[in-house]
């Protein structure tokens, strides 16, 4: 498969603090990346340098070849990359539809497209942003997401204080857009069993730096190795 998002010797933090050492990393087209490391260790700032949103010391990004290192967020948004953040960002004054077809930018997936994947924001489609639940506002942050129709998705923390009814949904939803839609993917999450379920590969951040790269079914089948990197092979 042909590379698709690429890192090069990335050192990028905020202010003065460099919190990424080096980074080098590479997504192929079609493949989703398990981003996974204890709190602290990189992860949401790796995703925020990606986006756009960090100051970059050293090191380059493309996406399909083209070089996105010097390009603000909305450009990089524009060139294929699509981020679900932690925060979530959705316009709480503006109805589920407007949230969608704001940001909405030509390709396969659409209005319809999204109500699919997602009933419940068709059912709520004309309620404003806040007056939705917390798992609702997930499932329209990650298909607002779609509505850019974006080359690589990035999801950090997508299932973060959800209900384990809504994680269930969202986990489905997730491995349909994934392993059916074929879409490249990033994916953070503290539940590392979750998210090598559903991924290809793994890579383990410890201080900024990579301290693991394997398929993520073989991170899954390794307990002591799971245990020793981020303390989970019990859970």
């Amino acid at each position: 498969m042909p590379e698709l998002l690429k890192l090069e010797g990335i050192v990028a933090g905020y202010g003065e603090a460099k919190v990424l050492a080096g980074i080098d990393l590479a997504l192929d087209e079609g493949r989703a990346l398990a981003l996974l490391g204890r709190n602290g260790t990189g992860k949401t700032t790796l995703i925020n340098t990606i986006v756009g949103h960090t100051r970059r010391f050293a090191g380059r990004i493309t996406l399909g070849g083209r070089d996105l290192t010097t390009l603000r967020p909305d450009q990089r948004a524009a060139a294929g990359i699509g981020w679900v953040p932690q925060e979530r960002n959705i316009f709480k004054s503006l109805t589920v539809e407007e949230n969608l077809t704001a940001v909405a930018l030509p390709g396969p997936w659409n209005l319809q497209r999204v109500y699919d994947m997602f009933p419940r924001l068709r059912e709520r489609r004309a309620n404003m942003g806040n007056q939705l639940s917390g798992g609702e506002q997930q499932m329209l942050a990650i298909g607002r997401a779609l509505m850019l129709n974006p080359r690589v998705l990035l999801l950090d923390e997508p299932l973060e204080g959800l209900a384990p009814i809504i994680v269930q949904e969202l986990m489905n939803v997730l491995q349909r857009i994934i392993r059916d839609e074929g879409m490249s993917a990033i994916l953070v999450e503290q539940n590392a069993r979750k998210a090598l379920g559903i991924t290809h590969d793994a890579i383990v951040l410890e201080r900024g730096s990579v301290v693991h790269r394997s398929p993520a079914r073989d991170l899954l089948a390794d307990g002591p190795t799971l245990d020793r990197l981020l303390g989970v092979a019990k859970h």
